[in-house]
């Protein structure tokens, strides 16, 4: 990446801020005309991954009709006024292989997922007959103590979905359950988008490697970790982590080395201080106020062509800017059909709240509502009680405070 010669700061999002929704379309648009290549994976490899074609059904599920209980086969007008004795003329279990049919009088024995016989039109569950459940040798007979209606216990084929149907469209973020289903229809591999490659890159020159002692005025660097964790949950591949203090020039530096990406997210650099390296980077880069708390100074654009996210530096409002502004990013880039869950909750706690910015409080959810995290709310110095929140309360820009028993939406983390 080559990044151009710094220049001398500007002002700090001066003017009117932008709305969440404006700026998101701002970072977004970095991505266009940005497609990423496309590879095929095993099952086995698919969970996480971006889907990048429609997936439609190869066969039916379930493919052939089979019993949903162990018990016999049976025809539903021989077993109408019980208890009756049936003729046991085989068995089905959930294997290939010819089965007898149930004509009058007959019955077959059937394991749970095991074909429907011909002739049946239902399953009396073995509790409702005169033979023990589990491992027996198979009965000559079989007396049916209870009358079962036709189709009952029985699985269509297609119940589910018929050959030909789409079962997953291009964008699927593919979860376990989607991998199941794909393996359902017949697929062992699939198309799927290659994973965005990213770097992160946490400046400041108080930050230091985690773990060492610190020295006055030093702090341990969780930015980057943080963010680099967050990128790769959301399906990147995390090429680069780094640190820069406050010279632009090594940052540029830092840029102009950096292995092929197709991101760059960086904490740190973009507010209204003396020592701000991303604002001085120039290159295609704008900074502005984000009508958001927290998270308010931040600067997106084109670095050698490749989409530049910069994030505040204080880890609250980090971790806020990637949920609300960078994982949008990489979904646009893998073409992801992302659903954030969002619901609404009652408040359990009361704070307040800035006007005309909207608000995005850490929170812990519990049986009847949402709590704070921490009793000061929001505020963006408090990365040591993050890891508790599971979600986002949203609070909307024209509240001045939330009282308990508000009721808030709530963004999963």
């Amino acid at each position: 990446m080559d990044a151009r010669a710094p220049a001398e700061p500007g002002p700090a999002g001066g003017g009117r801020m932008v709305s969440v929704e404006e700026y998101r379309e701002r970072v977004v648009s970095l991505a266009a005309g940005r497609d990423l290549a496309v590879e095929r994976v095993g099952l086995a490899e698919a969970s996480g991954r971006v889907l990048a074609a429609d997936l439609v059904a190869r066969f039916a599920v379930p493919p052939f009709d089979n019993s949903a209980m162990d018990g016999f086969a049976v025809r539903a007008a021989d077993v109408h006024s019980p208890p009756v004795a049936l003729t046991v003329a085989g068995e089905s279990a959930a294997v290939a292989g010819e089965i007898p049919a149930v004509g009058p009088g007959l019955a077959v024995r059937v394991m749970t997922g095991g074909r429907i016989p011909p002739g049946a039109d239902a399953v009396v569950q073995v509790e409702l007959t005169d033979q023990p459940a589990g491992v027996a040798p198979l009965p000559r007979q079989v007396r049916i103590l209870e009358s079962v209606p036709p189709g009952r216990h029985v699985r269509r084929a297609a119940d589910d979905l018929a050959a030909g149907d789409l079962v997953l469209p291009a964008g699927t973020v593919l979860t376990p359950a989607a991998v199941a289903a794909a393996a359902s229809v017949g697929y062992g591999e699939l198309q799927v988008r290659v994973r965005p490659r990213v770097a992160v890159i946490a400046t400041g020159a108080e930050l230091v490697e985690p773990g060492r002692p610190l020295a006055d005025g030093e702090i341990p660097d969780s930015n980057s970790l943080m963010i680099a964790a967050l990128a790769a949950a959301s399906g990147a591949e995390v090429v680069t982590v780094a640190r820069s203090g406050d010279d632009p020039r090594a940052l540029a530096r830092l840029l102009t080395d950096l292995p092929r990406v197709d991101a760059v997210f960086t904490s740190g650099g973009v507010s209204a201080g003396v020592y701000e390296p991303v604002r001085q980077l120039g290159a295609e880069l704008e900074f502005c106020s984000v009508a958001m708390q927290p998270g308010k100074p931040q600067g997106c654009g084109l670095i050698d062509g490749v989409p530049l996210v910069a994030f505040p530096g204080n880890p609250v409002s980090s971790f806020v800017s990637f949920h609300v502004l960078g994982r949008p990013l990489l979904d646009a880039l893998t073409g992801a059909r992302r659903t954030v869950a969002r619901r609404f909750a009652v408040a359990l706690d009361g704070w307040r709240s800035p006007g005309g910015r909207r608000q995005y409080v850490p929170v812990i959810t519990e049986t009847d509502g949402v709590r704070l995290t921490h009793r000061l709310g929001s505020g963006s110095h408090l990365a040591a009680s993050l890891h508790r929140a599971d979600a986002l309360a949203i609070v909307p820009e024209d509240r001045l405070a939330v009282a308990v028993g508000d009721r808030l939406e709530v963004m999963a983390v």
